[in-house]
């Protein structure tokens, strides 16, 4: 809690960093004041909608609302969007935001962005004869440089132990601090295919506490530092990234592919015996079931408190009356890597069961943090639907196992988990899911979920 009134204090960060921009920001606040007062003042189906929509997505103000991370319940605060266009070549903008649950967790940052908008040439070619050459015009990913500083204090998180074979009866609870500080970029370089590089470079800071208030035991009751390596200190981290991403969309848009390979290393600086890299393979294949669908996924160039529909402007997407559907079948493989005499910290290693500390829901089935391990394999088959307006359907199947060692991520021994429910659809995307799911060795498990970032917004770093 000693670092909440310093990430607070980001929130005025924004009206300092824009005080040359000052009367802009005021009519950014006339603008919205006024929207409120014509959403808000009456009670009719539709006013009541545009009224949640001023309060939840407004520019420059608005509600915070969000899931903290399993276990960790409900968050809402507020936050703050501002944005400033210095020339044609550059737009910039910001989000501050804080939030915290009734379980006393809470998170707070800062995001600034700059995205490179170069002045395109468009060239007019005319034909005597023959059929028209084919244009080139199409929306491309723009350069982007991130820059963020974020603090999360976690309550309640579980421990079951290291490796595939851990038992539930083994299940332990911590608490944990976490302050993450860096930039990353994002480098479009063959637009034909949607490919674009990937570096980043942060400061992590880490620290683990026991949990005494809860049924459930402390970590430290059950488990040591040989069984939970990191358990008794948490060192500082250097992270250094660098990667590709690939998203092209394959016959006449019929098939969306977003592939990553990512290559990290976790360099700590005080304690070699913890420095370790980390190899991510994530293969993405979303199949539209309408020609007229939208984007399945955030948008980059949005903050993550962020909902415009395109770069530039200032309105969420609408709510989409058209039917809107897809077929997923996704690969995600963590792989990593640490010298002899080094471990992998068990606060950063990846969680499969519920969700993780991030939100992703991997075999749901499970408990919250059921499997951890160093390596990760995930397969997942999903579809999803509208019914009726705002109101969707999902189902997803997946199969996954944590190893010990790379050598045993393989396709057998796999867990299994199988989820059905209903989303909450705004602009096209599920921002809310409340979901059942049943598995392997007779698992159910029910799964409520607020979307962290604010929908068509980026995402935030990950915690581990």
């Amino acid at each position: 809690m000693r670092r909440l009134p310093v990430i607070l204090a980001l929130l005025i960060l924004p009206g300092v960093a824009a005080g040359a921009q000052e009367s802009r920001t005021h009519a950014a606040f006339r603008t919205e004041a006024t929207d409120f007062k014509q959403s808000c003042e009456n009670f009719s189906l539709k006013s009541i909608a545009n009224c949640a929509q001023v309060l939840f997505t407004g520019q420059p103000l608005h509600i915070a609302v969000g899931s903290i991370a399993p276990q960790n319940g409900f968050g809402a605060g507020a936050a703050y969007v501002g944005n400033w266009t210095p020339n044609e070549l550059w737009r910039t903008s910001w989000d501050a935001d804080a939030i915290a649950s009734d379980n006393a967790s809470w998170r707070a940052g800062f995001y600034y962005k700059a995205i490179h908008t170069p002045i395109e040439k468009i060239k007019v070619i005319t034909t005597t004869s023959g059929p028209p050459p084919k244009a080139n015009l199409s929306v491309h990913p723009y350069t982007l440089f991130n820059l963020y500083v974020q603090s999360i204090s976690l309550d309640q998180l579980f421990f079951y132990g290291l490796g595939p074979n851990s038992f539930a009866t083994d299940q332990s609870v911590f608490s944990m601090n976490e302050t993450i500080g860096g930039a990353d970029a994002i480098i479009p370089v063959l637009h034909s295919m949607n490919v674009s590089l990937l570096g980043e470079m942060n400061g992590r800071f880490v620290s683990v506490n026991e949990n005494h208030h809860e049924s459930t035991p402390s970590i430290g009751q059950i488990f040591t530092e040989a069984t939970a390596p990191g358990l008794t200190s948490q060192p500082a981290f250097l992270q250094f990234g660098e990667g590709a991403r690939l998203e092209p969309a394959l016959f006449n848009d019929h098939l969306r592919l977003d592939y990553l390979a990512q290559f990290q290393q976790f360099i700590a600086p005080s304690d070699a015996h913890f420095s370790f890299r980390r190899f991510t393979a994530d293969l993405d294949h979303t199949i539209p079931l309408y020609r007229n669908a939208g984007s399945y996924g955030p948008k980059p160039t949005n903050g993550p408190d962020e909902c415009a529909a395109s770069l530039g402007a200032t309105k969420c997407s609408a709510i989409q009356r058209n039917r809107e559907g897809s077929v997923e079948v996704r690969l995600l493989i963590t792989e990593s890597i640490a010298s002899a005499g080094s471990v992998v910290p068990f606060y950063l290693q990846p969680t499969l069961g519920g969700s993780d500390v991030n939100g992703n829901p991997w075999l749901p089935s499970y408990n919250d943090y059921r499997f951890r391990g160093p390596d990760a394999l995930l397969l997942r088959e999903g579809f999803e639907h509208s019914i009726w307006g705002p109101i969707g359907f999902a189902f997803a199947a997946d199969e996954g196992k944590v190893a010990l060692s790379r050598g045993d991520i393989a396709f057998d021994h796999l867990a299994h988990s199988f989820s059905a429910g209903v989303t909450l659809r705004a602009g096209g995307l599920p921002v809310l899911s409340l979901a059942y799911a049943w598995g392997s060795n007779g698992s159910t498990h029910t799964l409520a979920t607020v979307n962290t970032s604010l929908l068509g917004g980026s995402a935030r770093p990950s915690l581990f």
